[in-house]
């Protein structure tokens, strides 16, 4: 029989920034909880989805300054697997030497952390894909990530403007690799819309 995460139980465990401050967590017959990652741009709103999703207002600290977390959030769903905030990146007044001690460390994790299982892509469906996310996104594709492609705030848009702005962002993304097999899913945190089926499609990645 299949797990299944409900998201009905949240826990913070932990923040780090080096990967052997990362927790270790086992589940039965001593194996690692499977683990899946949230990245993004700054102010895409990753932590307002996480607490979204599991309807739990302060579980991810959310901030009006963009780039201001700057560790790994680690937190414990349903006690059988982990979730983890990354540090959003793309913040201009980051200075130079932090964004490459963060880029040392994101990279130590994504490359070597063996239990993570999924990355949650997060887009503001009103921006177009930029060579950082055009970076990371090839990045993913060439270690073979599962990807789920979220587009964020699309209360933001009607529906003709959001279904223009999709295909221009998915235009972009073809020019630049095959994302076509990538789910994709379109959230609104005021709308309430998207929440469901992206429960429902990280399940079936996660168990696949």
């Amino acid at each position: 029989m299949k797990k299944k995460i409900n998201f009905n139980k949240g826990i913070f465990l932990t923040s780090a920034l080096k990967l052997q401050e990362c927790p270790n967590l086992s589940g039965s017959f001593g194996k690692p909880l499977l683990e899946f990652a949230i990245i993004g741009r700054s102010n895409v709103g990753k932590s307002s989805l996480l607490n979204h999703l599991m309807g739990q207002k302060n579980l991810a600290k959310t901030s009006s300054t963009p780039g201001k977390t700057r560790r790994m959030q680690f937190f414990l769903i349903d006690e059988i697997c982990l979730l983890v905030d990354l540090p959003g990146y793309g913040y201009a007044k980051v200075n130079h030497t932090s964004k490459k001690e963060w880029g040392t460390y994101l990279d130590a994790y994504l490359k070597n952390r063996q239990n993570l299982s999924l990355l949650l892509f997060l887009l503001d469906i009103r921006r177009i894909p930029n060579e950082e996310d055009l970076t990371f996104l090839n990045w993913a594709q060439f270690y073979h990530f599962p990807l789920i492609l979220i587009l964020t705030k699309s209360d933001k848009l009607s529906n003709n403007e959001k279904t223009k702005q999709t295909k221009i962002i998915l235009k972009k993304l073809s020019e630049n690799g095959d994302f076509s097999k990538f789910p994709l899913i379109h959230y609104s945190i005021k709308e309430k819309t998207g929440k469901q089926k992206l429960i429902q499609t990280i399940n079936e990645q996660l168990w696949a």
